[in-house]
């Protein structure tokens, strides 16, 4: 820790009157301790100084309410203190073989984001014709050099949905297996993306995890997972498996963006070919 972070960090704890900092993990965009505020065990997350996702994320906690979400407790620009889901993360269900177990647990947990009542300000999230900007500029690129690729489809795919949303909701946007675990109120999503949309979009990111296991290219197990989602949170099928292969392309083409990553991009690309053929009427 250099000496500006452990400034920062004391300066936190003395404004929001906290104790025992504890580092509990450290990722990309922020600092994570666990600490006591009074004789409660919380989160305090000081972010990174150009960290804008983040924002975006405490604007949908605060939405959310602690409906199937862990609560935000305070924030402003540097920092977000929030309710410690301290049990399990759901991804060790997966491990022991109770992988449609907690299929079902994201179902609940996303009937209770989508539950909230849809009558507050937005402000400061991102419509999903937004977030799906870059595969639209990688087929627009590819459509111009020629290219009838994969992310030509899935573009085009993209903007009927966009263009027909259906029970439109303020979103997680990034549901998987490690954004989630249990608390003593039950299993809670936490870390949103802070999106607006079709809520069938919150079913994507799911059917392409947990990451970076076989588990995900098996086409039974992805068929049945669909197909499970589609009964617990009562949406149709074919706009799951539909929005998901527009996701996998998407998270591709953000991959191919960036530099490095490729075993990302073949990861997310195989998970839309297996899709694609199963795609009707869409």
């Amino acid at each position: 820790m250099t000496s500006m972070d452990n400034t920062r960090l004391n300066q936190y704890l003395a404004d929001w009157q906290l104790s025992d900092a504890q580092l509990l993990t450290e990722t990309m965009t922020s600092r994570i301790y666990t600490v006591k505020h009074g004789s409660e065990q919380v989160i305090l997350k000081l972010l990174a100084p150009t960290e804008t996702e983040e924002q975006r994320g405490a604007f949908t906690l605060r939405y959310f309410d602690g409906h199937g979400a862990v609560r935000l407790l305070r924030h402003d620009n540097g920092a977000q203190l929030l309710e410690y889901a301290d049990g399990q993360e759901l991804v060790t269900l997966v491990e022991r073989g109770e992988d449609e177990n907690a299929t079902r647990i994201i179902a609940g947990v996303l009937n209770q984001l989508h539950s909230v009542p849809q009558d507050k300000p937005t402000d400061g999230m991102f419509t999903l014709d937004r977030w799906f900007e870059e595969l639209f500029n990688k087929a627009k690129a590819d459509k111009l050099s020629g290219d009838d690729s994969i992310f030509v489809r899935a573009a085009a795919l993209a903007e009927r949905l966009l263009a027909d949303q259906r029970d439109i909701r303020v979103l997680h946007g990034d549901i998987h297996h490690r954004n989630i675990r249990q608390s003593t109120r039950g299993w809670l999503a936490f870390d949103p993306k802070g999106l607006v949309g079709e809520r069938t979009y919150d079913c994507a990111n799911t059917l392409c995890n947990p990451g970076m296991t076989e588990l995900v290219h098996n086409q039974t197990r992805l068929l049945t997972h669909a197909g499970i989602l589609a009964d617990e949170l009562k949406i149709d099928q074919q706009r799951i498996l539909a929005f998901t292969f527009a996701y996998a392309c998407l998270n591709t083409s953000q991959w191919l963006a960036l530099s490095g990553g490729e075993m990302y991009i073949d990861w997310s690309l195989k998970v839309a070919k297996i899709i694609e053929p199963h795609l009707k009427g869409v």
